[in-house]
């Protein structure tokens, strides 16, 4: 009886935060092998690209760009060349990251072999530990992550491993508590019947209904929790209420912002699957729609159209990085246009005179 006793306990599953973490765990040494490693080899000394600093150290001079922080102007060479510039400034080697996550019922949507949220999960593990091995300490404000359109969760900038897996143990713990069953079971049902968000919210013409996502709520939250100047990403579809333009500009002015945007394919282009069943993740709203009409796909598809161009110009606007993560994208591949869009941004528009240092 002793021996079926120690038998009995030695078969018991293991706690919910036990087997979270371990299989947070796998994911991030799945990751390290499979997208990191192949990044080491690519990035080649790229790392400071990822994250922008303030420094006390003059490194350069080049010519004002949109959205330069109007203080790093040197009004002498400004008025030497009768063309702004500004100054470049060594910057820090610690510094934090915050992620600002929307974890909104829409971002459970895919039509291929993963969901939006997936691909949120891998972006965020990948980065932040990019980050965290060098020394720089990363956080999160988590918006929707138990189920309510509200901000749940933040977790404080630490550095270390450690961290980056609580970040993906609290990520995949909403992922695996209030991801529909039909969703867990068949990752790729919205490829015969969408159950995202996207369908709706773009058909209508981009409306979201009361009690959805408020994007701006997140954006205001990280405003009093990020206090010292960081770089910033918010994560999300950008399926949201209106109203969020204006508080991520304002962080913009602070914080180096990128706007990380999930997508999927068929949010943008509705193929010819004949009567399909759309429903709207966060109210409930089914709508059923036939795709065989090409006038309707025609419609769907310049609404989506317009959709697209607002938003673009909407984070144009707001003076943010922009980096399109769709789910049928390649993690490495993405990472490296981040990179390369960010160089290019620092790049001078033309080389300086051979006389700018010179004083009169």
């Amino acid at each position: 009886m002793l021996f079926g006793l120690f038998k009995s306990r030695s078969q018991a599953p293991e706690p919910p935060v036990v087997a979270q973490a371990a299989r947070a765990d796998a994911l991030l040494r799945e990751l390290e092998w499979t997208v990191i490693r192949r990044l080491d080899g690519l990035l080649q000394g790229d790392y400071r690209t990822l994250m922008r600093g303030s420094g006390l150290d003059l490194a350069d001079l080049r010519e004002y760009q949109h959205h330069d922080d109007v203080r790093h102007i040197d009004w002498n060479v400004t008025a030497r060349l009768q063309t702004p510039h500004v100054r470049v400034f060594t910057e820090d080697r610690e510094m934090a990251a915050w992620f600002l996550l929307d974890l909104s019922p829409s971002v459970d949507f895919g039509s291929g072999e993963q969901r939006k949220s997936q691909v949120l999960l891998g972006f965020v593990a990948v980065l932040a530990r990019l980050i965290s091995r060098h020394g720089n300490r990363v956080g999160a404000v988590l918006y929707g992550s138990r189920g309510q359109p509200v901000v749940d969760a933040v977790l404080p900038a630490r550095g270390g491993r450690n961290q980056v897996l609580q970040l993906m143990q609290m990520i995949r713990r909403r992922d695996l508590d209030h991801t529909p069953a039909s969703l867990r079971a068949t990752p790729s049902r919205g490829r015969h019947q969408p159950s995202g968000k996207a369908g709706p919210a773009v058909s209508l013409g981009g409306a979201v209904s009361d009690g959805s996502t408020r994007l701006a709520d997140l954006l205001r939250a990280a405003t009093h929790t990020v206090r010292q100047r960081c770089t910033l990403f918010v994560v999300s579809d950008f399926i949201s209420e209106p109203g969020w333009e204006q508080p991520l500009g304002e962080l913009a002015r602070r914080h180096d912002v990128v706007a990380v945007r999930l997508l999927d394919p068929l949010e943008l282009d509705l193929p010819d699957l004949g009567l399909v069943t759309v429903r709207d993740a966060e109210t409930g709203e089914q709508l059923l729609v036939d795709t065989h009409d090409s006038g309707f796909r025609q419609r769907f598809a310049r609404i989506a159209a317009q959709r697209e161009a607002q938003l673009r110009e909407s984070l144009t606007r707001a003076g943010v990085d922009t980096l399109e993560l769709a789910t049928d994208d390649d993690l490495a591949d993405a990472v490296l246009r981040f990179v390369d869009m960010r160089k290019r941004r620092a790049q001078p528009r033309r080389p300086l005179p051979a006389h700018l240092g010179a004083r009169a």
